[in-house]
């Protein structure tokens, strides 16, 4: 039991905010293939116990954009840019001293399209991201739909996500695997470490300190591109041996 709490608690931590502590674990970087397994798994999760579409749209958001459970919580209606194909996303709380400015976060059609239903006649103030709440029937065991509302905190995926993680094989994987997984892509891809740091909302510093391996491998295969042949034609005579 002990393990289990332990376990939750660590899905918990690691699903919200705290870059500074939470290091890119060499397991906790997913391939391509992995995110989308996780993907079609929250997707059956999400059918077979009647999440209406609440839980996919969320790990969707958070997959995509690679920002805190505490970011994507905090989007609206307004925020989804269709025609740019971006998400306005607002700035982590931890350690930002008053800053306000949304983050553009560039976002694939299969995304928007996922979000379209909850965004056509709805109020652009209204969140965009919205889950049943259940209450008690007065006088029995049973619980039932009360109303909806954003997503408040982390332990709301817990049991979920265990559930998604067990099913794609990755029983050690976080949800904060999104977030590192995201990051490196934007590494691989090549974009510069400022523009990577700025879409995450975070540091330089903490991009190079927590990812300096994957930066390195992203300069040593630009530096390769910039290789020539330079040797000329034939081998070189071999020294004459004494």
């Amino acid at each position: 039991m002990s393990t289990i709490k332990r376990g939750l608690r660590t899905i918990v931590h690691e699903a919200d905010d705290g870059d500074d502590v939470l290091v890119a674990r060499e397991n906790q970087i997913l391939s391509d293939d992995q995110v989308a397994s996780l993907m079609s798994a929250t997707l059956e999760i999400d059918r077979a116990q009647g999440w209406e579409g609440d839980l996919y749209r969320l790990i969707l958001v958070m997959a995509a954009s690679g920002a805190r459970f505490s970011q994507v919580a905090r989007l609206r209606v307004m925020d989804v840019q269709t025609v740019s194909g971006r998400l306005m996303m607002p700035p982590s709380r931890k350690g930002r001293g008053g800053k306000a400015s949304l983050i553009s976060v560039p976002i694939g059609r299969d995304v928007l399209d996922a979000l379209a239903p909850i965004i056509v006649g709805r109020s652009k103030s209204a969140p965009l991201l919205e889950r049943w709440r259940y209450s008690q029937k007065p006088g029995t065991i049973r619980w039932e739909r009360s109303s909806r509302g954003p997503w408040q905190t982390p332990s709301e995926i817990v049991r979920p996500w265990g559930e998604i993680r067990t099913k794609v094989g990755l029983p050690d994987v976080i949800p904060y695997a999104l977030r590192h997984s995201s990051i490196v892509r934007g590494i691989r891809a090549n974009l510069p470490t400022r523009l990577v740091a700025a879409i995450h909302d975070t540091s330089i510093a903490m991009i190079e300190r927590h990812y300096a391996r994957y930066i390195a491998d992203g300069l040593d295969t630009l530096a390769a591109q910039a290789i020539i042949p330079l040797a000329a034609d034939g081998n070189p005579p071999l020294s004459a041996v004494a």
